[in-house]
């Protein structure tokens, strides 16, 4: 199953309500990503240019990027997920690459 991460941030909003109410959101994230058959691996807070993050395994990219939108829906949060890729998936993306290299005219070449 396809792996990713989705970095997210909280609206003014969504932060106040969190310091009223706070709550481990990771059993609300695990919801979503499991109701569209997938699997919550973690959720961190972090600092800098996102509040937090969560990886986790979709069945596809439309999946994926349906957790994102009904999150974003509330209008308390902001996601946007990225597709992971393991090592033989970066093996194959290099090699494809090498053919595109090699047969790529760049422009005004």
């Amino acid at each position: 199953m396809p792996k990713y991460v989705a970095f997210f941030s909280y609206t003014s909003e969504g932060w106040r309500q969190m310091i009223e109410n706070p709550a481990d959101r990771s059993a609300a994230a695990r919801k979503v990503i499991e109701g569209l058959g997938g699997k919550l691996e973690c959720l961190y807070w972090m600092t800098g240019e996102h509040d937090g993050l969560v990886i986790f395994d979709a069945p596809d990219h439309v999946s994926a990027a349906a957790a994102s939108v009904g999150v974003t829906s509330s209008g308390l949060i902001t996601s946007k997920p990225h597709r992971l890729l393991d090592m033989d998936e970066a093996a194959a993306l290099l090699d494809k690459a090498r053919g595109v290299v090699a047969g790529y005219q760049r422009p005004g070449g």
